[in-house]
Parts: C-alpha cells; sequence; structure tokens
C-alpha cells in the first residue's frame, strides 16, 4: 500500500508570516500537520509542507505520491532539476537548505509527485490550504531559522 500526501504553503505577504499543511494518508488513516513562520517565503512554505509530510513517515523504502499545486516543487523534483542543482552544490538557487533536507529524505523512499492546479475544489488541496493559512495566522508562529540567515 502507498502513502499519499497532500501539501499547500501560504504566505501573507512574500516575503511574509507564512504557513505549511500537509496530510499524510494510509488506507483509510489521515494526519494533518501545519506550522506557521514569523517570516518566510510562499516556495519555502510550499517545499516545506513536503519534507513535513516525508519528515513524519516512521518507515523507510515506502512508496510515496506527493500531491501539491506547487509547480516549484514539483517540476523541481519530477523534471529532475534539483538533482542538478545538487551537483552545482546549488549555486545561485534560492532555498538550498530546504532543498538537501528533501534530499536526504528523497533517498529513503521511492517518491512521485503529482501536481494539481491550486484552488480547484480538490478536497484536500483546499483542507492543506486552510492548514497553511490558518498556521500563518496562528499564534504560534515560530522563527524560519534558514530564510532569516541567507537574508
Amino acid at each position: 500500500m502507498q502513502v499519499e500526501i497532500y501539501t499547500d504553503g501560504a504566505s501573507r505577504g512574500n516575503p511574509g508570516p507564512g504557513g505549511y499543511g500537509t496530510i499524510l494518508k494510509y488506507g483509510s488513516k489521515e494526519k494533518e500537520l501545519s506550522q506557521g513562520y514569523k517570516y518566510t517565503t510562499n516556495n519555502r512554505m510550499e517545499l516545506m509542507a513536503v519534507i513535513a509530510g516525508l519528515q513524519a513517515l516512521t518507515k523507510e523504502n515506502l512508496d510515496v505520491v506527493v500531491t501539491s499545486d506547487s509547480k516549484y516543487v514539483v517540476d523541481a523534483v519530477e523534471k529532475k532539476w534539483v538533482f542538478g542543482w545538487e551537483k552545482k552544490n546549488f549555486a545561485k538557487k534560492k532555498n538550498p537548505d530546504l532543498w538537501k533536507l528533501y534530499l536526504a529524505l528523497h533517498k529513503k523512499h521511492n517518491i512521485k509527485f503529482i501536481w494539481i492546479k491550486g484552488h480547484n475544489d480538490h478536497p484536500y488541496n483546499e483542507r492543506c490550504d486552510q492548514l497553511a493559512v490558518d498556521a500563518a495566522l496562528g499564534g504560534d508562529l515560530i522563527e524560519d531559522v534558514g530564510y532569516e540567515q541567507s537574508n
């Protein structure tokens, strides 16, 4: 059986306060994850949503399908751009801290990405968006250390 991960990120201003929402689905079980950040970007939150989902997996070598409305994330992996960026040590690329974290997790699983259009009535995407927005607007915002340090 495969694990499904649905993701979305949001920011209020770009950069500005942001958050991610992630839903993990394994058979009939579902788990929701979200976190808000004081100052970040939308692309970072889109990528953090994927990372959070992968970090929540307790076993390795799983078949994982990640569904996201982020062309930034989906294209970078499915078109294999991120592997070229890695070979060049992410020279002139944004978010190297998160891409390195993603790549370490990528090696532990068989991951396939599916892109869907955002805000198009996909129930899991809509729920992830709500989780992300609520997290970005919430009172439990933490610092996005990687973003703060790179600027």
